[in-house]
């Protein structure tokens, strides 16, 4: 979109998967996982050692790719996300489990995790293209809406889809859907969440009574309208780049997030 081409983007891209990865492999030890995309997690198939080594080896291999570039604008922000990434697990794993816990919690750990590796993405290509400041602020803003929409779909399916089509367990710690399922759905209600909350599963309390507890109270249409409003910001933070073909595949995103099922 920005007028770059060459090979750059492509190890670059395969940088951030990188660093993408090994906060996956982290991820599920933290979490005792035992699905990653339908199929067995590396933790649960090799053990937490081999994971952990494997996470660390994929962080520093990024590292040492992105140095080969000698570009110290996109080695400043690779740090710089690692870095807020690691700050929201960090945060996650404090606040896993707390009553306490609101929206705006959860959408600072999301604006550390999520958000800012999509925001790093797309400034990233913004600087290979030599964009001013104000595209590459304005790509960047899109990238967090973007990753913040995406964040809240997913706790929405996790919270509703079928463990097999999702490729992974639902969810039991708090997300935004829990969250405001607490705060509308009255005494007996806050009990059941409360139950799957402590148990992380639902050896008390059904899935599918969660699911329809949520619906019911309102709890995931209130998230889903969240998340809409972070699709429409992002498709408005396109207004600063020139119209082209790429900035109109940029603005379907947010509706192909909103949409999918896994």
């Amino acid at each position: 979109m920005n007028g770059y081409r060459g090979e750059r983007a492509i190890l670059l891209a395969a940088v951030v998967e990188f660093i993408h990865t090994a906060t996956l492999l982290h991820d599920d030890i933290v979490d005792e996982a035992d699905v990653r995309r339908g199929r067995r997690s590396v933790n649960s198939r090799w053990g937490n050692d081999l994971a952990v080594l494997l996470g660390d080896f994929l962080y520093t291999k990024a590292i040492a790719l992105a140095l080969s570039q000698d570009n110290l604008g996109v080695m400043r922000l690779l740090s710089n996300v690692t870095l807020s990434m690691i700050e929201g697990e960090i945060l996650e794993i404090q606040r896993c489990g707390d009553l306490g816990v609101t929206a705006q919690d959860h959408l600072e750990i999301v604006r550390r995790k999520t958000a800012a590796l999509f925001s790093a993405c797309l400034r990233i290509g913004a600087m290979l293209g030599n964009a001013g400041e104000t595209e590459q602020l304005a790509l960047a803003s899109y990238g967090a809406n973007l990753g913040t929409c995406f964040q809240m779909v997913d706790d929405l399916l996790d919270f509703t889809a079928d463990p097999e089509r999702l490729g992974k367990p639902v969810a039991s710690d708090l997300r935004e859907p829990a969250i405001f399922t607490l705060r509308r759905a009255g005494g007996a209600g806050a009990e059941k969440l409360r139950a799957v909350i402590e148990d992380k599963g639902f050896a008390r309390v059904p899935a599918h009574e969660i699911a329809l507890l949520a619906r019911d109270c309102g709890a995931l249409a209130e998230a889903r309208a969240l998340a809409e409003t972070y699709a429409e910001a992002a498709r408005r933070d396109l207004s600063a780049c020139q119209r082209s073909s790429y900035r109109e595949a940029l603005s379907f995103l947010p509706g192909f997030v909103l949409a999918r099922d896994h």
